[in-house]
């Protein structure tokens, strides 16, 4: 099998990036999958909300142009969010405001008797918060078919099943070897394989940039009473814990961020218990059942800003990857970027704005 880029990973990453590319005219992309289904690892396990301060302000502006566009297309439903402090927490909702200042977010102070109109059943102690009102709730299902149909009609092939084993070097560009056996010829290979990405690089002969994955825990509860329809994305803002509500029930995580190898991630026992823990240390409500509960990688590079271009070192390799829990809020922003680098093509409205440099892959 030929073609002139290989995109390694159908995550949001991946195919995002091939929608981009051939909205650019590129011709002969594929998009390999090593699951039976794209976007089984990550991008399907997703807590699936937009929060405008979410990966800090270096990702800010890769969040607020991609709003734009998710807002006009219909994949976003308010939803507000709230980052909730006791009395000794002032000092750290003050460094939240301040360190925000000037990115373009829109965040504002709240106190007691505020934070109580939004989050009922709150517990004395939590005085305080700093509420954010672009927050919105992700349709992530639909956002990646989306991308997934818009790269198939430009004439993206999707191959699932697909682990690639080998990449060496050729004249022309790459040799992929897969577990299928049919050798694949590209120009140029994408490192979009989430938290395979620096394993991929390895295997290309490039360095690694230490990119980690981390398992986060979510858990799906029943409770008395059952989360108002309306209630915010409420976090807290020393980042213990985060709960919204989604279809009656509450999805509820501890906020964890425990190192991990990259695999197929399971829940464990105690971060369920510790989430159900600090959730009742929130809210007087009762949890009357842990109805599921699930985990996902990010992944994050050392300074926990995304990776976007090409290998500093090894020609032909691509990097799109890094992109921690926000990857998918800002996908339309990142991918179109990524497109824009990868072909030279000019920037555009969305991310003329965007410092690229930031997320060079050469800086580590």
């Amino acid at each position: 099998m030929t073609t002139d880029i290989a995109i390694v990973g159908a995550g949001i990453a991946g195919a995002s990036l091939a929608a981009e590319l051939v909205a650019l005219g590129a011709r002969e992309v594929l998009l390999l999958e090593a699951e039976d289904r794209p976007g089984y690892h990550t991008t399907g396990r997703s807590a699936a909300f937009y929060e405008e301060c979410y990966g800090g302000p270096g990702v800010v502006p890769l969040s607020l142009a991609s709003g734009e566009w998710l807002r006009a297309n219909g994949f976003l439903s308010p939803r507000g969010a709230l980052y909730v402090g006791r009395d000794a927490d002032g000092p750290a909702l003050d460094a939240f405001m301040d360190r925000f200042a000037g990115t373009g977010v829109h965040i504002h102070r709240l106190g007691r008797e505020e934070v109580e109109r939004h989050l009922p059943g709150l517990r004395t102690e939590w005085t305080g918060a700093v509420w954010e009102p672009a927050c919105a709730d992700i349709d992530v299902a639909r956002l990646h078919h989306h991308y997934l149909a818009a790269a198939s009609r430009g004439g993206v092939t999707l191959v699932t099943r697909t682990r690639i084993v080998s990449a060496d070097r050729t004249a022309e560009g790459w040799r992929l070897g897969s577990e299928r056996g049919d050798p694949i010829d590209a120009r140029i290979v994408v490192n979009a394989a989430g938290a395979w990405a620096d394993s991929f690089a390895e295997l290309a002969g490039a360095r690694s940039l230490g990119i980690q994955p981390l398992r986060r825990t979510v858990a799906q509860l029943r409770t008395d009473p059952p989360p108002p329809e309306h209630l915010p994305l409420v976090l807290d803002i020393g980042g213990q814990f985060y709960f919204k509500p989604e279809s009656g029930k509450l999805w509820l995580s501890p906020h964890d961020e425990e190192p991990s190898p990259p695999c197929d991630a399971a829940p464990e026992e105690v971060a369920v218990a510790e989430a159900i823990d600090r959730f009742e240390a929130v809210v007087d409500w009762r949890v009357l059942a842990v109805e599921r509960k699930w985990a996902g990688l990010r992944s994050f590079a050392p300074d926990r800003l995304p990776v976007y271009g090409f290998d500093p070192v090894v020609d032909g390799l691509f990097w799109f990857a890094g992109q921690g829990g926000f990857g998918i809020q800002t996908a339309p922003a990142a991918a179109r970027l990524a497109a824009q680098l990868l072909t030279g093509a000019p920037r555009d409205a969305m991310t003329e704005g965007l410092a690229a440099a930031l997320y060079d892959p050469g800086r580590f």
